[in-house]
């Protein structure tokens, strides 16, 4: 696969590793009281985090030059897409769980964290096949068409956190209490360490984020392979995950076509992969932004058009049915 190919010096690594954990602590000790988070607030972080992420590609492309800088935007700017339907599934597991609004915040950090550590481990698991053995491109390519695939014809399936295989193994080697306890994961019990619901719903945002690591690692990865490009794209876009639930929870079912739009994105970088092995090549990052801008900017339009008038639900956590066992 021919590629991009430039030195990143270790202390830049470290220099925005640390400054990803940096905002990350910012992020939590102004949250640190378990506020409601209202939607003004909301906009403005996402607002905040957005500029942070489109700042980065600037840096990139004094640093590097436009192609970098292009390659950069398209993977961020696929994350940020995919990471509209990871909000679907939160929402849901919110409202499973019956999760209270003001305890929200601290799930979804965690569960930004953990996302990002298993990110780091599958673009460079992901990176070193693509570039050992070619015909791994054929496979995650085709796993990327199926899984666009798999997007539009189970839009409509329900999504089951109990039945999570992850999290059923968890309740039955953690003793757990179906109960909230605060803000706390942990609480102790008749002398025994217990989890709280609240961990439980931890662990199927967890579980749920690292089916969508995949995807969306194995997207970006259809864009470069350049780990430090990857790494950041996916890296700037999920620091703004959080704000941009409590953004978009009381509007997800505006978006009632942008699925196709994702679906159509996928499908294109795993196209885009498996070409990238044949004669015909790497295709433009020009093209690959146009692809992905217009394809999102026409789906949402839909979006917005079709359901004109719908309103929105209630905010986040809504009244779900909880957890009884």
């Amino acid at each position: 696969m021919e590629e991009l190919s430039f030195a990143v010096p270790l202390w830049v690594w470290v220099a925005v590793s640390g400054a990803i954990a940096v905002m990350l602590a910012i992020d939590l000790f102004m949250h640190r009281d378990n506020h409601v988070i209202e939607f003004r607030e909301a906009v403005i972080w996402s607002c905040i985090w957005i500029a942070v992420g489109l700042a980065f590609g600037l840096v990139l492309w004094a640093w590097q030059g436009g192609e970098v800088a292009g390659t950069y935007y398209a993977g961020y700017l696929l994350e940020k897409a995919l990471s509209v339907d990871n909000i679907f599934v939160f929402a849901l597991i919110f409202t499973f769980f019956a999760v209270p609004a003001g305890y929200q915040h601290k799930v979804l950090f965690w569960g930004v964290v953990g996302a990002l550590v298993a990110r780091f481990v599958f673009i460079f698991l992901g990176a070193e096949l693509l570039n050992t053995f070619f015909w791994t491109a054929y496979l995650l390519g085709g796993f990327l068409v199926w899984t666009a695939w798999k997007m539009l014809v189970s839009k409509d399936e329900e999504v089951h956190p109990e039945r999570n295989p992850v999290v059923r193994i968890v309740r039955r080697i953690i003793p757990t209490d179906p109960r909230y306890h605060g803000a706390r994961f942990f609480v102790r019990l008749n002398g025994r360490r217990t989890a709280t619901l609240l961990f439980v719903a931890l662990i199927a945002v967890e579980a749920s984020d690292l089916v969508f690591a995949v995807d969306s690692v194995g997207a970006v990865l259809a864009i470069t392979t350049h780990t430090f490009l990857v790494w950041t794209a996916n890296a700037f876009a999920i620091l703004g995950l959080r704000s941009l639930y409590f953004c978009l929870a009381g509007l997800l079912r505006r978006f009632e076509y942008l699925h196709y739009g994702l679906a159509v994105v996928l499908a294109f970088a795993g196209v885009k992969l498996i070409l990238s092995e044949t004669p015909v090549g790497k295709l433009p990052i020009p093209l690959t932004l146009g692809v992905i801008v217009l394809t999102l900017g026409i789906s949402i339009a839909w979006s917005l058009r079709a359901t004109r008038g719908r309103g929105v639900i209630d905010g986040p956590g809504g009244d779900g049915p909880g957890e009884g066992a």
